[in-house]
């Protein structure tokens, strides 16, 4: 038993790359942030009132705007059909603050147009939420079972386990279009209405594509932990 443990741990070393990516990205982002938050845009509208002018543009007349707390906590909510800017957000103008706010109302207008992805991805959110609650305990009973000689009973249990897990990295699959459309629409929704020009659309863009480049990282750990899984399984089998 202490030699699969010291197996899986071992295996830790498949997640290095992502855990490296991931660190980039996070980077990435916050220097792109922080940059850009000290650079103003031409207008002298805020986020939030920019927000409420390109959700009527779009006919979202009913999406609600609010604040919350936190350093990059801006989210839509589709349950109540919200927008939540953070505080550093929400009564800014600078081009960070912008490119932020019109990612989460590209959200908005995706849920408004029935882009599928973000349909999977509503549709995963709740199963993955309820399900991870028997990940784990489900994984280490079937390896319980495995050294009890139930093995048969015991793969099934380890392999409803590793099930449960893909489905995250089913997640962050469906996430990156999801996330690359938003930043798109984010753009064309800021170009089209005259609200930015084309040197703060270049900053808006900088800020867009680093957070974005976190969500590809968090696929690609998510791939390698599912790989670290199966292979500790094989190796179960194996012996």
């Amino acid at each position: 038993m202490i030699f699969y443990s010291w197996s899986y741990y071992l295996l830790g070393v498949l997640l290095l790359p992502g855990i490296i990516l991931s660190i980039i990205a996070q980077s990435r982002t916050t220097h792109n942030f922080n940059k850009y938050s000290k650079v103003n845009i031409r207008s002298i509208e805020t986020a939030s009132q920019i927000a409420r002018r390109l959700l009527n543009n779009a006919g979202l007349e009913h999406i609600k705007i609010g604040s919350c707390s936190g350093h990059l906590t801006d989210h839509y909510n589709p349950k109540t059909k919200t927008i939540r800017l953070s505080h550093e957000v929400y009564n800014s103008t600078s081009i960070s603050a912008i490119g932020v706010m019109a990612h989460e109302v590209g959200h908005a207008i995706q849920e408004k147009d029935g882009y599928i992805p973000i349909k999977i991805r509503s549709f995963l959110v709740p199963v993955i939420k309820f399900s991870s609650y028997f990940m784990w305990p489900l994984a280490i009973l079937g390896v319980i079972l495995e050294f009890m000689a139930y093995t048969e009973i015991g793969f099934i249990f380890i392999c409803i386990g590793i099930g449960i897990f893909a489905l995250s990295t089913l997640f962050a699959l469906v996430t990156i279009p999801v996330e690359r459309d938003a930043s798109r629409r984010a753009y064309k929704l800021l170009w089209e209405t005259g609200i930015i020009n084309e040197e703060e659309g270049y900053g808006i863009k900088k800020v867009l594509n680093a957070a974005g480049s976190t969500y590809v990282a968090a696929l690609i750990t998510s791939i390698l932990s599912l790989l670290r899984f199966v292979l500790f399984i094989l190796s179960l089998r194996k012996d």
